[in-house]
Parts: structure tokens; sequence; C-alpha cells
């Protein structure tokens, strides 16, 4: 069976929404916490703004004149590898709080199932969805078969620092 993984996400914005000091402010906030890259770039004749994820992953924004609306916990899930990423995460967004009343932060306590326990908690920041950070601790000997697994490539070492 064919298996796939995201690739990308297209969110929408009102008119007039991506300013260059928006833009800025997006770069600063999930460059910051998440380490991810902002760009412009032109898609279909728009200026759109490029959040570089990982390799081949992407969010992309664009302005249009029925934008997307999410007044609930639409959310989109981040999977980081251990639980003091998720609680170093939290600490760097929670630091950024006390300085900006506009960060939306819902604490979850763990939630622990059968074989697998979820260490989240959710995040929203000038972007009109909240993002799901969490990561996965599988009881022992219930790690799924099959992973998704970022390796990195000789000729494409990790950048410093990652």
């Amino acid at each position: 069976m064919t298996r796939v993984r995201f690739n990308h996400m297209e969110l929408t914005f009102p008119r007039g929404t991506l300013t260059d000091a928006f833009r800025a402010e997006v770069a600063d906030f999930y460059g910051g916490v998440f380490g991810w890259e902002a760009r412009s770039v032109r898609v279909v004749g728009q200026d759109c703004l490029y959040l570089d994820v990982d390799e081949g992953q992407f969010l992309l924004f664009a302005e249009a004149d029925d934008p997307i609306r999410s007044p609930s916990y639409d959310h989109l899930g981040l999977c980081m590898d251990s639980r003091a990423e998720v609680d170093a995460t939290l600490a760097e967004i929670e630091r950024r709080a006390r300085h900006d009343d506009r960060i939306r932060l819902k604490r979850y306590e763990d939630l622990v199932m059968d074989h697998v326990t979820v260490h989240a908690f959710y995040v929203k920041h000038l972007l009109p969805i909240y993002f799901d950070v969490q990561c996965l601790e599988y009881a022992p000997g219930c790690t799924p078969a099959r992973r998704w697994t970022l390796v990195d490539h000789p000729a494409h070492p990790a950048p410093a620092g990652a």
C-alpha cells in the first residue's frame, strides 16, 4: 500500500495582512521557536509567505477575499522527539508570551493510553490555527513497526546546533 506524508499546508489571510512587519513577526516567532525559515515566494501571481519546516515540508500563507476562519481548536500536529524538546519549546514560548499577549497557549496533562503517552501543548500566534506540539512515548515493545524517520544525509549535514 502506498504511504503518504505531510508535504504542505496553505493558510489564507485577509487581504493586506502579509505586510513586511507581519512577515518579520512570523519569521521571528516560528523561526525562534521551531527553527523554521521564512521567505517570500511568488505563487500563481501572488506574493506569499513560505515557512520552510523541513525537507519537503512547508507552510504557505496567501491572501484571499474569503480567508480561513478558525475560532476553535483547529490545529496541525507537530511531533518532537522527546519530552525534553517539548518542554524546552514550551518554556521558550512562555518566555515570549510574557511580552506578547497575542500568544495563546493551552497546556495539557499527559494523555496516558494503553501503549503510548502523549505529552503536549497547543500554541496559536499570528496564524489562524493552533499547533499541537507533542511527543509520543511508547511503552517498551510497543513502538510502531513503521515510522517516518529523518536521517541526515552525509552530503547535507544537519545545521549547527540541530
